[in-house]
């Protein structure tokens, strides 16, 4: 089995590094294009940035159970495919765009279509052992490292040719993906595993819904929706913030985000396959989540440019959470649910990413523009400290119920 394993797990690294790689190349340059295109101020640009993401997300939060749904019933390759495939899509309207509107358009079809990561997240746990399971996790978030060191650097230099010349990079690379996965790419789902698709199922309320029947879900979906909402200080507002507050470049942007993106990878692809065993899931939660609060708290008061260096070591080590998180809510259902689950992820990363990007950016726009009370660009982050360690709280809470229950049974 371990020889079959792990040609897979490579296959799909090194497809989901292709998809982030694409994502990684617009980021440095979205704050001028949506300049360009309205004529606004940067925190002008930060509120509309937020909506769009917003917008995708919204689209997601629908779709992405059904995504999971098919890819229980039709097994993971063909959903990934198409998924991919709208990705394309979505970057040539962006290149294209000759209004903000258009930019709406190109969201929307990738949140349709916005199921690489959920159909990924199936595809490891179809190829994982339980013991393996939330280390196997971690490539996902390796690939979303490397991705995010060469997409970035990629965008940044890529943007001095002109703030559309990324997009159609982008949208290069993930038609290529989608050849790349069209040809090598082998599906993973036993037939045996497959079940009917369901409509019933395959709704964002429906599938969360479905998922509290596991006793360790519910309580860790709370805490993990606050994470998901917290990381959108960064995440949405990287580009924004530190052109604010230091004045950085779309060069120098994607520069931070390449390395960002390499302390990320050696984490996930690395660390947590040494912390975990050794630690244990429940106490690498713990350690991960104090580790992203610590990393928001050093953002938010960074006076100098290049501490915004030497605490992304601090925030990227949280990341051992993830997959902690993740094998242990893996682990409570049955391998025929096992897309239904990670449909359920996305669907909470969606809806995270509808509260998470308007509300961060928003907040910083508000902080940051000429009327406001107080001039705070750290504003979002601070949030984020806060919201994290109330998820703590919550995770602590809750595996310290369901590890009571399990030990009883």
């Amino acid at each position: 089995m371990k020889p079959a394993r792990s040609p897979a797990l490579v296959f799909i690294f090194i497809t989901l590094l292709i998809d982030v790689t694409g994502l990684g190349i617009i980021i440095p340059v979205m704050p001028r294009l949506i300049q360009e295109l309205t004529g606004g101020t940067v925190a002008e640009a930060a509120t509309f940035g937020g909506w769009l993401v917003a917008a995708y997300a919204i689209t997601q939060f629908f779709c992405a159970p059904v995504m999971g749904g098919l890819s229980d019933r039709f097994g993971r390759r063909p959903v990934l495919l198409a998924s991919l495939f709208g990705f394309g899509l979505d970057y040539l309207f962006l290149a294209l765009a000759p209004t903000y509107g258009w930019l709406f358009v190109g969201r929307v079809i990738a949140g349709a279509m916005g199921a690489s990561f959920t159909t990924a997240g199936a595809y490891i746990a179809d190829i994982s052992t339980p013991e393996t399971r939330a280390q196997n996790f971690g490539i996902i978030g390796a690939a979303f490292g490397l991705g995010f060191i060469l997409g970035p650097v990629i965008g940044g230099f890529l943007g001095a040719l002109g703030p559309r010349t990324p997009f159609y990079a982008a949208a290069t690379l993930t038609f290529l993906n989608w050849l790349y996965g069209y040809f090598i790419l082998p599906e993973s789902l036993k037939p045996e595993n497959r079940r009917r698709f369901e409509w019933k199922r395959a709704n964002p309320a429906g599938t969360l819904l479905r998922l509290w029947q596991y006793p360790v879900i519910a309580g860790l979906l709370l805490a993990l929706a606050l994470v998901y909402i917290s990381s959108h200080a960064v995440q949405s507002n990287w580009s924004y913030y530190t052109i604010e507050k230091f004045g950085w470049s779309e060069k120098l942007i994607g520069i931070s985000l390449g390395v960002v993106g390499i302390v990320f990878a050696f984490v996930q692809g690395f660390l947590i396959r040494k912390i975990i065993p050794a630690w244990g899931q429940e106490r690498s939660v713990y350690a991960g989540l104090a580790l992203y609060a610590a990393g928001f708290l050093l953002y938010a008061f960074a006076t100098q440019s290049w501490m915004m260096y030497a605490f992304t070591v601090v925030y990227c080590l949280g990341g051992i959470a993830g997959p902690a998180l993740q094998g242990i809510m893996s682990s409570a259902v049955p391998p025929n649910a096992q897309g239904e689950l990670q449909g359920g992820f996305t669907s909470l990363m969606s809806l995270a990413s509808i509260i998470g990007p308007p509300l961060m950016n928003n907040l910083f726009a508000f902080f940051t523009d000429t009327d406001a009370p107080v001039y705070f660009p750290g504003a979002a982050m601070l949030l984020g400290a806060v919201l994290t360690l109330i998820s703590t709280l919550l995770a602590r809470r809750t595996l310290k119920s369901y590890l009571a229950a399990k030990k009883e049974t």
